[in-house]
């Protein structure tokens, strides 16, 4: 299983325990708000709006702050601000590829916090496609375990276009190609298999090993990005073995 796949687990247990719940509402309040703008307001004719509040609602965020900024992106309540998305791209230590996704009301501010947050935490600013080259965007699905298996997710999934089923310990990643997301989605629907989010990710098409100091440091690195109230996502392609994620964990 890759690097990201296993922070990304980690993540999650951590951020239902965790005092930055309301940075991870916000974040998830600004993506319906983008999602609304750019596709229209309703949620049954915009499949990433309806993924937005979607992952929303899983992540227990108000039905009245979902509603809310569903109508201020769609331009039926005022308030709405210009979220401009800007990718930046840089190394953490280890030489581990990352890519930083924001979303921002104020580019110099979002450049000033990736800048600060990468240097820092032993890692620097790349150029513009020196480290975008070794991912791809790839639609990702994650099923919650209870009451599924994986042949369960396997059957509903493969003929839609899903290429890969990998089970990360609590739940199953789904992977498909981003073109079909939608129809990879709508079959574990079909099929009565609930899921907890789907989207387009940057996926590492080639991960680097690291061993525990560096994976340390790559944590690190990457929670002071996600700190960050412009920086929405964070990809990287450090791949750490399970005895050394146990490790940390621990």
């Amino acid at each position: 299983m890759s690097g990201h796949s296993k922070w990304a687990t980690t993540k999650h247990k951590k951020a239902a325990l965790d005092a930055k719940r309301g940075k991870l509402f916000a974040k998830l309040i600004k993506n319906i708000e983008v999602a609304a703008r750019t596709g229209g307001g309703d949620p049954d004719g915009n499949p990433t709006l309806y993924d937005a509040i979607q992952k929303a609602r899983k992540n227990s965020v108000p039905l009245d702050n979902i509603e809310r900024a569903r109508k201020r992106g769609a331009g039926e309540e005022a308030g709405g601000a210009d979220w401009q998305t800007i990718m930046y791209e840089g190394y953490a230590p280890g030489g581990v590829a990352v890519l930083i996704e924001c979303l921002t009301d104020n580019r110099n501010r979002a450049a000033s916090d990736v800048r600060t947050a990468l240097t820092r935490n032993g890692g620097s600013l790349a150029d513009p496609g020196s480290v975008s080259y070794l991912f791809n965007r790839k639609g990702v699905i994650i099923v919650p375990k209870e009451g599924t298996s994986e042949d369960d997710v396997m059957l509903a999934v493969l003929d839609a276009g899903a290429e890969e089923v990998n089970d990360l310990g609590e739940s199953f990643e789904v992977i498909c190609e981003s073109g079909d997301l939608l129809a990879v989605r709508k079959a574990l629907q079909d099929a009565g298999v609930d899921y907890e989010s789907a989207e387009a990710n940057f996926l590492p098409s080639v991960s680097v090993p690291v061993d525990e100091d560096n994976a340390k440091k790559v944590f690190r690195l990457l929670e002071a990005l996600e700190d960050s109230d412009d920086v929405q996502n964070v990809f990287a392609n450090f791949d750490v073995s399970d005895e050394i994620m146990e490790k940390i964990e621990a």
